[in-house]
């Protein structure tokens, strides 16, 4: 059956808010805390810097679908500089009708698993959003190493507040951006937390500028 996409409006652009220097400072010591690798990118070019140092050449290295991945031009190098074992490559080459089920559990492990959150809160939880799904076991558990890279916009209060930047922000933007390509639009099917990470497989990097949405 058919699910209808309905338009969630204009975004909220309470959510566009940049924060300082003091609170990158404050949210990178809270991920610490409860387990993520956390550090600060002196600017977005620092951080393309950071996530293509943390990953070493020949890597299995999935791009999870990231406007801020494309702004930074990661998804491009991953993809393309065949320095990196590209599992999105690997996906163009496949037939979903055909070989989904080859193609879903490639995509579900990766190595290297690299994107974004939505949201992350004062005291170091992660909101992500998600059309699909795809990425969400990957970040949660199934990827090796996940590097997030999250714009200084994203920090909210709390959870309640995340969750909402993801439906009054998030959402409506994704949306109006697959309508420009000619979709539909999109649907907030589902919505990953992540409260710790005891593993330290999770590395955030914060930027002190306005990256993806």
């Amino acid at each position: 059956m058919a699910i209808t996409l309905p338009d969630p409006g204009p975004p909220n652009l309470e959510f566009e808010r940049p924060a300082g220097p003091a609170r990158l400072e404050r949210t990178a010591a809270a991920l610490a805390a409860r387990g993520f690798n956390a550090q600060i990118a002196d600017t977005a070019a620092h951080a393309r810097d950071l996530v293509l140092a943390s990953i070493p050449d020949g890597a299995e290295v999935h791009i999870a679908l990231s406007e801020m991945m494309r702004e930074l031009g990661v998804t491009k190098t991953i993809d393309e500089s065949e320095r990196y074992d590209s599992v999105r490559a690997k996906l163009s080459t496949l037939d979903r009708a055909t070989q989904g089920r080859e193609m879903r559990k490639l995509g579900a492990a990766p190595d290297y698993i690299i994107g974004s959150a939505h949201a992350i809160t004062d005291d170091g939880q992660i909101v992500v959003g998600s059309g699909s799904g795809s990425q969400l076991g990957a970040y949660a558990y199934a990827g090796g190493h996940v590097i997030l890279v999250v714009g200084h916009q994203k920090l909210v209060r709390d959870l309640d507040e995340g969750l909402r930047r993801v439906r009054e922000y998030s959402l409506p933007r994704e949306f109006a951006r697959m309508q420009s390509a000619g979709y539909p639009g999109n649907l907030l099917a589902k919505t990953l937390i992540i409260h710790n990470e005891p593993s330290g497989r999770i590395n955030i990097i914060l930027v002190p500028g306005t990256l993806g949405y």
